[in-house]
C-alpha cells in the first residue's frame, strides 16, 4: 500500500505555514500533497491562510472577513512572505493539493477556480463543515472530499458517507481501531494528523491508515521504513 505524506500547510515545522515559500518547500521534500486552508477576504479573492484572522500568522491584526486581497497582501506572513491566493499556489507548485475549505462561503469560489482549471484530478477538498463538503460535491464534477474532524466517535464514519466524503482526516489523539475498522467497512480511506514523530508515525502504521499529515518534510522518508 502507497502511504502518503501530506504537508501541513506546506512544512510549517520549518518554513512560515501557508506561504509560497512553504509549499515550495514541501515540494522539494517529495512530499506527496500539499495541505493549504482557504478564507475569503472582504472582497471575494480565495486567500490561503488557517485562521480566521491574521493576528497569529503575520505583523497584522484583525479578521480576513474584513480585510480586502490588497490590505492582506501589505502584511508580512513570515520572513518576507506574503499571504498567497490559491490560483499563486497552482502555479507555484506542481504537487497535489488538499484545500481545506475553513470557511464555508468558500466552497463556490473553489469550485468556480477548480472548474475553471479542471483541477478535480489534482485537488481533493476538505473541511470540517459537512455543509461544505456537500456544498461543492455537486459543483465540481468527480471532485474528490475528505471530512476531517478533531473530537470525534464512530458517528464520523456516518457523517462522512451522509456527505460523499471519500476520505476522513482524523485527530491521531482519538484514533481508536473500531473508529479504523468501520471507516475500511464504509470503503473510506483515512488519513492521520499531526504525525511528527516517529511515535506518532509507528502508531499510524499500525493502524494501517492511509497516510499522514506533518509538520516535517522528514517523515516521508522515514515513513518508507516504519512498520
Amino acid at each position: 500500500m502507497n502511504f502518503l505524506t501530506i504537508g501541513h500547510r506546506g512544512v510549517m515545522g520549518v518554513e512560515p505555514e501557508n506561504t509560497l515559500r512553504s509549499f515550495v518547500a514541501a515540494q522539494e521534500a517529495g512530499l506527496d500533497a500539499i495541505e493549504l486552508d482557504l478564507h475569503l477576504s472582504k472582497d471575494g479573492a480565495l486567500v490561503v491562510m488557517h485562521d480566521m484572522d491574521v493576528d497569529r500568522t503575520t505583523d497584522g491584526s484583525g479578521p480576513i472577513a474584513e480585510k480586502t486581497l490588497a490590505e492582506l497582501r501589505a502584511l508580512d506572513a513570515g520572513r518576507g512572505e506574503r499571504v498567497p491566493v490559491f490560483e499563486e499556489v497552482l502555479e507555484a507548485v506542481q504537487t497535489p493539493i488538499q484545500a481545506e475549505i475553513k470557511d464555508a462561503q468558500a466552497a463556490r469560489a473553489l469550485a468556480e477556480v477548480m472548474n475553471r482549471r479542471g483541477l478535480a484530478g489534482r485537488v481533493e477538498v476538505s473541511s470540517f463543515h459537512d455543509e461544505a463538503i456537500a456544498e461543492i460535491k455537486p459543483l465540481v464534477p468527480g471532485v474528490r472530499t475528505a471530512l476531517i474532524a478533531s473530537r470525534y466517535g464512530t458517528d464520523i464514519v456516518d457523517r462522512a458517507v451522509a456527505v460523499g466524503a471519500e476520505t476522513v482526516c482524523l485527530n491521531i489523539r482519538r484514533l481508536t481501531l473500531e473508529i479504523v475498522e468501520r471507516a475500511r467497512k464504509a470503503d473510506l480511506k483515512i488519513i492521520g494528523w499531526v504525525v511528527n514523530t516517529q511515535d506518532h508515525l509507528r502508531l499510524v502504521r499500525a493502524f494501517g491508515l492511509d497516510g499522514a499529515t506533518t509538520d516535517h518534510p522528514d517523515i516521508k522518508r522515514t515513513g518508507r521504513f516504519t512498520a
